[in-house]
């Protein structure tokens, strides 16, 4: 398998409770790192952790863990800036297929990088860009 691109919920899930994800989705990601590939994650995501942990609607561990996971020496994830092309990218995300604007960054990283997106969001998955679940 190549590398994947995670969506939020799934990074989450991944680090803390594997046992959210579907059987294909675990099954990508483990894919991914035991041939030595690389799970990336848009930087939206660590600003949507963040938002959700000041909100109250995530735990600090969970930020702590995923920020630990990040930092790590032998890290398999990789963050992906906002950077001019995934801007750019966004505009070839239907905005009435996914309305909300982490999902478009997090769809257009995916659309940029030639990637399937790790994702249960099924307003994703009804647009183009290629998912697992």
């Amino acid at each position: 398998m190549s590398s994947v691109i995670t969506d939020t919920h799934t990074l989450v899930w991944y680090i803390l409770e594997p046992e959210q994800l579907s059987t294909t989705a675990l099954n990508a990601l483990e894919d991914t790192t035991t041939d030595g590939e690389v799970i990336y994650l848009s930087a939206i995501s660590i600003v949507e952790i963040c938002y959700l942990t000041d909100k109250g609607r995530l735990s600090e561990t969970v930020l702590s863990r995923v920020m630990g996971a990040i930092a790590s020496g032998n890290s398999v994830l990789e963050v992906v800036p906002v950077d001019l092309e995934v801007s750019l990218a966004i505009q070839q995300i239907d905005r009435n297929t996914v309305p909300d604007m982490p999902d478009r960054i997090i769809a257009a990283t995916a659309l940029y990088l030639n990637l399937p997106l790790v994702t249960r969001d099924s307003k994703i998955q009804s647009s183009t860009i290629q998912t697992i679940w």
